[in-house]
């Protein structure tokens, strides 16, 4: 007999990860490499990439990118940490209302605040018409920079809210009381001593802000007008109108993975500048706001909120409203509904629970397992399948679906146009946001518990199943809930993969936008909405939680 070890299920796991990965992540990316750098004969050349940097009308997408990407971040650290300090420290009455709302802000699909503030400051908008009508002064543009700094920095500020809002409540009472002791108070304790202890998160939450930003392609093509990104570019040489070059869309992307991934690798470096931990052993005791002070926060807090809530609103408004193609008429009427049923709306609202449901429940199941590979077995191994299971969220969901294209879009594993293809870019994409949370949970689950199971006759794999996984459920819920409305408002990736047999609210929205009518756009934008509504509504009744950790 040989006296070899003989595997456990665990190894097994692990490298049917790494196939998963190679197959549908690696193997995908280096077919775009691959078309950047061959052109149709099958010739080595730079040719795109020397046409991309040699042309200004190209290259100049890179800066117009990072400049309106490093202003969105600004302005949203500059609107949610003081948000989050009020609501931290501050008992102000309907917070609980403020967090929902500020949470449903910026979980709607990013195109639908885009569209929703056309109608509302767009050259024909109400607000532009009424300040026109009442003053005789024209609004300033809502097109180009200005409009997707608007729209984007309300729509991205609640991220810094929800992050900070964590931050705050680990710091320990006993260092604020300390501080103040030593004569360090009000706005120089925030900078010097809150600020600086949460510092690691600010840089997390600016990381995710920049991301997002900079992968948004619904904004930019709405209301970017001449100011042209990077993601819309992409779009525009794969599928765009005036011609295609996909080898040129390839290499764009090639560049994006690589921009993203520096940035990403850039605050990992700065991250760790700041390696310290804090735990809240005395946690902060809220007062209550008082004086002009509290009148100035409360009305800081619901005014922002709102005016961030409004296209929400609006939207919900203008389905109801009489509409023929772009003109919206006197009266009301479910006469949008009725043409969104006969619009797709039935199999769109079908493919996007079906897509999203089988999407989620592959990335609770495939989450699980990274996390307790990761946290209780950190062998090389698992710590590359931890790699490559958060690359996407380096990377424009607009590159990971052309890259499916690429991958599967011919023969053994032609799967373009397929509801395996969504599925499989909705999990590519959406994954990180599930494994990042049941990570952090297991690592603050002893490992006792488990070893206490074992000692009493249960096998390791009994142990994880019957112990360990129902641990970690907060954290999984958590994840959970935001890859669930990140895979219902997905639309960079859909707008590559999608067709009329697999179309989603999401798409269908953003269809009746494109070509113009705005009533259908609205209804079936306003569903979207009431269905992410409902999922932050059940996510919070179910877990009887007040927060979504990040």
């Amino acid at each position: 007999m040989s006296g070899k070890k003989r595997p456990e299920i665990w190894s097994y796991i692990s490298w049917g990860f790494i196939a998963l990965f190679a197959l549908i992540l690696v193997y995908p990316m280096f077919g775009i490499l691959k078309q950047s750098v061959f052109n149709e004969e099958g010739v080595f050349t730079l040719e795109q990439f020397q046409k991309f940097f040699s042309q200004k009308y190209y290259s100049g997408t890179i800066i117009n990118s990072f400049e309106v990407t490093v202003a969105v971040t600004a302005v949203t650290l500059l609107l949610g940490i003081p948000f989050a300090y009020f609501y931290s420290f501050y008992q102000i009455k309907g917070a609980k209302l403020l967090f929902v709302v500020s949470i449903l802000c910026c979980m709607s699909a990013p195109f639908i605040g885009a569209y929703s503030w056309i109608m509302l400051l767009g050259r024909s908008g109400v607000i532009t018409q009424f300040v026109k009508d009442l003053t005789g002064l024209r609004l300033g543009s809502i097109y180009g920079f200005g409009g997707i700094l608007l729209v984007q920095s309300l729509k991205f500020f609640p991220l810094v809210f929800v992050y900070m809002n964590g931050a705050f409540k680990s710091i320990d009472n006993t260092l604020i009381e300390a501080s103040a002791n030593m004569g360090c108070t009000g706005v120089k304790r925030f900078f010097t001593v809150i600020m600086q202890l949460s510092m690691p998160t600010i840089l997390a939450a600016s990381l995710l802000v920049f991301m997002r930003a900079f992968a948004d392609f619904g904004t930019p093509l709405l209301i970017g007008e001449g100011f042209r990104t990077f993601p819309v570019e992409i779009y525009n040489q794969y599928l765009g109108e005036n011609g295609t070059n996909h080898n040129f869309a390839a290499a764009i992307s090639v560049i994006a993975v690589v921009i993203t991934a520096l940035v990403f690798f850039l605050q990992k470096w700065a991250t760790g500048k700041y390696n310290f931990s804090i735990s809240a052993l005395h946690p902060i005791q809220k007062k209550k706001p008082k004086g002009v002070g509290g009148v100035l926060m409360y009305l800081y807090c619901y005014l922002l909120v709102a005016i961030a809530f409004m296209p929400q609103v609006y939207i919900i408004y203008l389905s109801f409203r009489n509409c023929d193609g772009a003109v919206f008429k006197p009266g009301f009427s479910l006469g949008n509904y009725e043409a969104a049923v006969k619009k797709l709306l039935v199999r769109s609202i079908d493919n996007t629970l079906l897509f999203g449901v089988i999407s989620l429940a592959v990335i609770i199941l495939f989450s699980i397992l990274i996390a307790y590979l990761v946290v209780r077995r950190p062998r090389p191994l698992n710590q590359t399948i931890d790699t490559l299971s958060m690359l996407p969220y380096i990377m424009p969901g607009s590159v990971i679906g052309i890259a499916l294209v690429i991958a599967f879009g011919k023969k053994p594993l032609a799967l373009t146009g397929t509801a395996l293809i969504m599925i499989m870019a909705l999990v590519i994409r959406r994954m990180p946001y599930t494994i990042r949370s049941a990570t952090a949970t297991l690592q603050n689950i002893p490992i006792s518990t488990e070893e206490a199971s074992i000692s009493l006759g249960a096998s390791k794999l009994k142990t994880f199943i019957k112990v360990t996984a129902p641990m970690m459920g907060n954290g999984i819920m958590s994840g959970a809930i935001l890859s669930w409305v990140a895979i219902v408002t997905e639309l960079s990736s859909a707008i590559i993969l999608y067709n009329n047999r697999n179309i989603t609210l999401t798409m269908s929205a953003y269809v009746a936008i494109s070509r113009g009518n705005y009533g259908l756009a609205s209804a079936f934008s306003a569903i979207l909405t009431v269905l992410t509504a409902l999922s932050l509504l059940l996510y919070l009744a179910i877990t009887k939680s007040e927060d979504i950790k990040l």
